[in-house]
């Protein structure tokens, strides 16, 4: 039985933990040429590039092998949290959905940003953390055929893998970043105020 994650750790500064803790940069590989992946690293021992310091492995074959890569993300907007219970009282506060339908706030939003245009071309208003994490897959290349379909049907395809490699979220990741668009949201709801 073969062993797959995908986990990503959000941070306001990666760099702060990175530097408490021994690791080693991912790699990825493409067309014969090796760079230092830009989120991903290793825990473990894992053969290293001794000239360069990441891995020498690409992280897809790393994977196929046993290695267990995790994504380390800045986020700058966590600098705007001043507590786990501030983030607790962001994250329990419905937002104003339809303030998403503000061009001007649309464009400030994480993970959203620019996609004020596709966002108007769903037949049914992005009101819950659920329609938000659809969302923002339908916005991924892989599931953009489902722009201007109603929810009911973008909901029975969209979290399925595309048979091709191209760029999509899975449901996990999807629900994570549409509940820190919802936090987004109130932050600058309640800045506004």
């Amino acid at each position: 039985m073969k062993f797959q994650s995908d986990i990503d750790i959000d941070f306001a500064d990666r760099e702060q933990i990175l530097t408490l803790l021994p690791h080693t940069p991912a790699a990825i590989i493409k067309d014969n040429s090796a760079t230092k992946h830009k989120t991903g690293v290793y825990f473990t021992d894992i053969p290293t590039d001794p000239f360069e310091g990441f891995a020498s492995i690409d992280y897809k074959q790393a994977e196929d092998i046993g290695y267990l890569k995790l994504d380390f993300l800045n986020v700058s907007l966590y600098n705007q949290i001043q507590s786990e219970q501030h983030l607790i009282e962001l994250m329990q506060q419905e937002p104003d959905w339809t303030k998403l339908y503000n061009k001007e706030l649309c464009a400030q939003l994480i993970h959203v940003g620019n996609h004020y245009d596709t966002l108007i071309k769903m037949p049914e208003a992005v009101n819950s953390i659920p329609r938000m994490a659809m969302f923002i897959s339908v916005i991924r290349p892989a599931k953009r055929h489902l722009i201007g379909l109603p929810w009911a049907e973008v909901a029975k395809t969209v979290w399925q893998r595309p048979d091709d490699d191209s760029y999509y979220f899975k449901k996990s990741h999807s629900l994570a970043y549409a509940h820190l668009v919802a936090v987004h949201m109130n932050l600058l709801g309640n800045s506004a105020n």
